[in-house]
């Protein structure tokens, strides 16, 4: 919980920093193109992320990804500082922080939706639009698909669960025939 916490902190830092300058997109996907790097290549993982390497030898290594990378000097500024804050073990909870906050800005939610099959583009644009108006802005959904789901779908949205699953309408269906 304190690393997410931590993790968060920076991420609103770097978030502010990007703002002020007007370049969030920008620097979202200066996070990204780091982060796919570090996912993709253990051996630069292992150097950034293990202490077992001087801070001097990580920045040095730093400094060349960012180069080919063509980072700019904000992030090559807040990728040194989290080196010198041992911080830089926290990068994904940082990207997904600041992801977050970026979409936030923008007025983008996103809705984790499972179904029972597979969304035609029709219904997923339908889905979205009324997911949209509940949340009051734009929604991006991450479909998941949920055999366990007899039909329907189940949406949540932040804290909040719009289920319109099969099972659940079943349930609604038998407590209203019970009470007669």
């Amino acid at each position: 919980m304190a690393r997410f916490a931590a993790a968060e902190r920076y991420a609103k830092a770097l978030f502010q920093l990007a703002k002020d300058q007007g370049n969030v997109p920008a620097i979202r996907s200066e996070l990204r193109a780091l982060g796919s790097l570090l996912e993709e290549n253990d051996e630069l993982r292992d150097v950034l992320l293990q202490p077992l390497h001087p801070a001097a030898q990580r920045r040095a290594v730093l400094t060349s990804v960012t180069e080919q990378l063509s980072a700019s000097s904000l992030l090559k500024n807040f990728y040194s500082f989290l080196i010198d804050q041992r911080r830089l073990v926290d990068f994904a909870a940082i990207e997904e922080a600041y992801g977050e906050l970026a979409d936030a800005d923008a007025g983008l939610t996103k809705a984790q939706v499972r179904t029972a099959a597979p969304l035609s583009d029709d219904q997923r644009t339908r889905l979205q639009n009324a997911l949209g108006v509940r949340a009051g802005g734009n929604v991006e959904l991450e479909v998941e698909i949920d055999p366990g789901l007899l039909g329907g779908v189940v949406a949540q949205i932040g804290d909040t669960v719009y289920d319109g699953s099969l099972k659940s309408q079943l349930q609604q269906l038998r407590a209203s025939l019970a009470k007669g």
